[in-house]
């Protein structure tokens, strides 16, 4: 379970510096800002996504039938 959390972990920190990286170069190339935009949109939805899953198996075994 500790790597699905180190995994969310990096994937916002990828999205940080998607979004730092976006900003630098929106004045200079705008295409390769809107491609790192998507890249943090990206990453922060595999980020919830990954937190969704972990949560789920995390309570699935905790249940007891």
């Amino acid at each position: 379970m500790k790597s699905y959390k180190i995994s969310e972990i990096l994937y916002l920190i990828w999205a940080v510096v998607a979004t730092y990286e976006s900003f630098n170069q929106w004045s200079s190339n705008r295409q390769k800002a809107y491609i790192f935009i998507g890249f943090a949109l990206l990453s922060i939805f595999m980020a919830l996504f990954r937190r969704y899953f972990r949560k789920k198996f995390k309570n699935r075994g905790n249940t007891s039938q």
